[in-house]
């Protein structure tokens, strides 16, 4: 089991619709997937169609440990795709576990808690559990990244987010050197792509000459088809399945995985 942290610390760089159409895309190539929502506006909950009334428990009952991640999670309409989902309690948790000696492991925590279910065989292991990080360096995205294999970064196609880059690397190491040390990153997937601008070409090139092979071959485009779904409760590949977006989270989904047998054949 995978723990995929998706996280930027810059917002609207499309994390929650990664999250979302990746997991989806997963789920339909037959991966059994976790998505844990843990932004308190719980976009990537409504983005699946959880209504607000059905989280009777979320990401926030895991990390104040009044809830497992078997008790919190939900399935949704899309088959081998369950989700933890997120609650605006989650605003909380900074202040909550503040004095907390323990507060940066209590994904980390639960995460070990499901893995000892799974290896007393009373549950079945996701492949890759994706947790949707907020838009923030905060308790909760430390958190998420402590419970990590791996940090996979959405980056929009636009010159301001490579500053933010450089924040979220450095947070990367310091999680790394006190933390979590085998935390690793999965990979950049450039987002908001807009082929009739230069600039996405010379943000995607630059990217590509700093992180190399880390960088996803996969574009995702600036797409109407995906901003319009989660409206409608339903993932774009749900939505709109032919849509520009939904095929590129498809190819995506193809590209990760053979990365992931590239991994565990090394």
């Amino acid at each position: 089991m995978r723990v995929v942290a998706i996280a930027n610390q810059k917002g609207g760089v499309g994390k929650t619709t990664t999250a979302i159409n990746l997991g989806t895309a997963l789920a339909a190539i037959g991966r059994k997937i976790l998505i844990i929502d843990c932004d308190a506006q719980g976009n990537a909950s409504t983005g699946l169609g959880v209504d607000p009334t059905a989280r009777a428990r979320s990401s926030y009952d895991v990390l104040v440990g009044e809830a497992s991640l078997e008790q919190s999670r939900i399935s949704t309409a899309v088959p081998n795709l369950d989700i933890v989902p997120g609650s605006e309690d989650l605003a909380g948790v900074e202040t909550l576990l503040h004095e907390d000696p323990r507060k940066n492991f209590k994904l980390k925590e639960a995460v070990a808690a499901y893995r000892a279910r799974v290896s007393a065989g009373e549950d079945t292991p996701y492949e890759m559990v994706l947790v949707d990080c907020p838009p923030s360096l905060s308790t909760v995205t430390i958190n998420a990244m402590t419970a990590a294999d791996s940090v996979l970064v959405p980056l929009q196609c636009e010159f301001l987010a490579l500053e933010g880059l450089s924040q979220l690397l450095r947070t990367v190491d310091l999680v790394r050197g006190g933390l979590n040390p085998d935390l690793d990153i999965q990979g950049v997937v450039l987002t908001m792509y807009d082929r009739r601008n230069n600039l996405s070409d010379q943000v995607a090139s630059e990217v590509r000459s700093f992180f190399g092979a880390k960088v996803f071959q996969t574009v995702i485009p600036r797409n109407v088809r995906l901003s319009e779904a989660p409206s409608f409760g339903k993932p774009a590949i749900l939505y709109d399945h032919k849509c520009s977006g939904s095929e590129a989270y498809i190819r995506l989904a193809q590209e990760l995985m053979e990365r992931e047998r590239e991994r565990t054949a090394a």
